[in-house]
């Protein structure tokens, strides 16, 4: 964007609608910024295929409010976490429910879906689903090896897959 723009059409619509414009924050802000946060509003108007942003407020207990397009159904429990919403106008109808959220359960939902041993864990599960089903379509059967390794930079185990053809 350009800086005559933002100057002229965007910045005014700040005082229009009392609205503080923060700027880029670190990390170490980012925590306490988005637990206070009412809301995260993530206008997305793409395919995203993750959504980082979104977890990260989850993660602080922020629920978000994001347009049905890429990842959003998947990382967003509509009514749950957030809202799920197709217009600007839905965005602001379900700005009135965001009070009606639990901001300890969209902490919890973080938790359960998302920290790093729960998704390593259930990467883990894809590879040996997509292992077994190729070994499915292969005339000769292959074997699947696993071997449970410690991982010693936090203890979690980790499941090696090896795909051994037979013959």
């Amino acid at each position: 964007m350009d800086a005559s723009y933002y100057e002229n059409e965007v910045k005014p619509l700040f005082r229009q609608f009392n609205v503080s414009f923060v700027g880029k924050i670190t990390e170490k802000e980012k925590g306490p910024f988005l637990s206070a946060a009412i809301a995260l509003i993530f206008p997305i108007c793409w395919e995203e295929p993750f959504g980082l942003v979104m977890i990260e407020a989850m993660a602080c207990g922020c629920p978000v409010i994001a347009f049905n397009r890429g990842s959003v159904p998947e990382i967003i429990e509509d009514g749950v976490t957030g809202f799920i919403i197709e217009s600007k106008e839905e965005a602001c109808e379900v700005l009135k429910k965001i009070p009606n959220l639990d901001r300890k359960r969209i902490r919890k939902q973080f938790e359960e879906r998302f920290v790093s041993t729960i998704m390593a864990g259930k990467y883990v599960e894809a590879y040996k689903s997509a292992i077994r089903a190729f070994n499915a379509t292969r005339d000769t059967s292959a074997v699947v090896e696993e071997d449970a390794a410690l991982d010693t930079r936090n203890g979690a185990n980790i499941t090696t897959l090896v795909s051994t053809p037979l013959g």
